[in-house]
């Protein structure tokens, strides 16, 4: 990588020999209390993900398909495009917010001999389109929900989103 990529701030890409510097990005971590194998099944898997984070899901995640999301907590269908799925460490997947795309990366490492998995999720706009401090601020949170989701889910069978957004439908 060359000295002036690293000033400028920005990722270099090998293959296009040029630098990318990525928008603002969404960022959360937490260590889960389960093999690393299981908690990337949970993520790809909507069965299982329908206990944690989604509602509805019209398949799983693999690499290049088109899925459509739905939430408990919102109206509406979300369009998802999974990117690339290297099991059990990795899923990125794209989707728009103002007609813009954003990566979400979900990024899992084995810990404490395997037994448990640190679950890293960054989501990032394109270089160029800034979403906003309240966008950054709101997807943090939403991030830190899915993760605290997850691991209640994953570790004691408790589906923490159930009800917990009846209050935004309440007129």
């Amino acid at each position: 990588m060359p000295c002036s990529a690293i000033r400028r701030g920005c990722l270099w890409n090998r293959e296009l020999r040029s630098c990318e510097r990525p928008g603002p990005a969404a960022k959360a971590a937490i260590q889960v209390g389960k093999p690393q194998a299981e908690v990337f099944e949970a993520i790809v898997n909507p069965e299982i993900m329908r206990n944690y984070f989604i509602s509805q899901s019209t398949g799983r995640m693999t690499p290049g398909v088109s899925l459509t999301w739905r939430f408990p907590e919102f109206d509406g269908d979300v369009p998802v495009r999974v990117k690339e799925v290297q099991e059990p460490s990795l899923v990125t997947y794209g989707w728009d917010v103002n007609g813009h795309e954003l990566t979400c990366a979900i990024r899992l490492e084995a810990f404490a001999g395997g037994k448990a998995t640190v679950v890293r999720v960054e989501e990032s706009s394109a270089e160029g389109y800034d979403p906003g401090q309240e966008w950054l601020i709101g997807n943090t949170e939403g991030w830190a929900n899915f993760l605290a989701c997850m691991k209640a889910w994953l570790e004691y069978g408790v589906h923490l989103r159930k009800g917990a957004f009846d209050f935004r439908f309440v007129s």
